[in-house]
């Protein structure tokens, strides 16, 4: 049974480090939710650990300059995990070959085909296009406002040749403040339902979810699973993932679902329970919005 409550403070104290969504937690794509980094930042001067582990293509650098763009203080996290840089690695070790189809924005180009520093002889990778390439990377719809539907001509060729699309965001849709866009899960979903082959490198993927304790690891930190508490937005994502990690999870309902909890300050508590048996989910707590 999920338990609603009304502050991060009411159960932090129980675990050790945080794995903390960011689009929809804290911030809303243009600018921080202050009661969300004031909440981190309290808890990680008790001593806990705050590792954002966000579904961005970015890498863990570009990243950080976003949130100081957002206005997110630095003393909000110890770390950063992005599903970006989780494929990437798996990208320069040869998981879709070394020419790509790349969909994406042109900056995001540039910034994923740059080798990770920590790999040993990554492979050089090329963009071509599709009825050349022998593999696909997408970080994202090349509009993201325009339904993924229009890459189908594309992604008709791709499945005939037999290439796989490696998927750097496995969310389907973000709100940038008032605005719902696409994202690189949406392009991965509709190549699979074409019968398309789709790898996924973030939330609720496993290896995100290494990359966020070799990220721990790295900080001299030994957390074990009931020492973790994962939060997020996304009930397919953040939490199916935290569920699939056997980590416990803080569910916000305020954001991507908050038409479907009647969330206002807080969710409304017979709306979240259909809409959890709906998604066959079951986050340890539920708040309307990180605080």
């Amino acid at each position: 049974m999920t338990q609603i409550v009304s502050a991060l403070a009411e159960v932090s104290d129980r675990y050790d480090a945080l794995f903390v969504d960011l689009w929809g937690c804290v911030h809303n794509g243009i600018t921080a939710f202050p009661a969300a980094c004031d909440a981190l930042i309290r808890y990680r001067e008790r001593g806990g650990t705050v590792v954002l582990v966000t579904n961005s293509p970015r890498t863990r650098s570009a990243v950080e300059v976003q949130l100081q763009g957002f206005g997110v203080p630095p003393e909000v996290w110890d770390t950063i995990a992005t599903s970006g840089d989780s494929a990437r690695a798996a990208a320069f070790d040869g998981a879709v070959g070394q020419k790509v189809y790349f969909i994406g924005g042109p900056d995001e180009e540039d910034a994923f085909l740059h080798p990770l520093k920590i790999q040993n002889d990554p492979i050089k990778i090329t963009t071509t296009e599709v009825d050349r390439a022998e593999g696909i990377i997408c970080t994202g719809p090349f509009d993201p406002s325009a339904d993924p539907a229009i890459l189908r001509p594309q992604l008709l060729v791709a499945k005939a040749r037999g290439l796989k699309l490696l998927c750097a965001n496995p969310d389907i849709v973000v709100d940038r403040g008032e605005r719902r866009e696409w994202c690189a899960g949406a392009v991965a979903r509709l190549y699979t339902e074409m019968g398309g082959e789709s790898l996924y490198f973030g939330k609720p993927h496993p290896p995100i979810y290494d990359l966020a304790r070799r990220r721990l690891s790295a900080l001299d930190k030994s957390v074990g699973n009931d020492g973790i508490l994962a939060i997020g937005d996304g009930i397919a994502t953040d939490i199916m993932g935290a569920m699939g990690e056997d980590i416990d999870s803080l569910f916000i309902t305020g954001g991507l679902a908050a038409v479907e909890t009647k969330t206002r300050e807080q969710p409304d508590a017979a709306a979240l329970t259909d809409y959890l048996e709906r998604e066959k989910n079951a986050p340890t707590y539920a708040i309307g919005f990180l605080r």
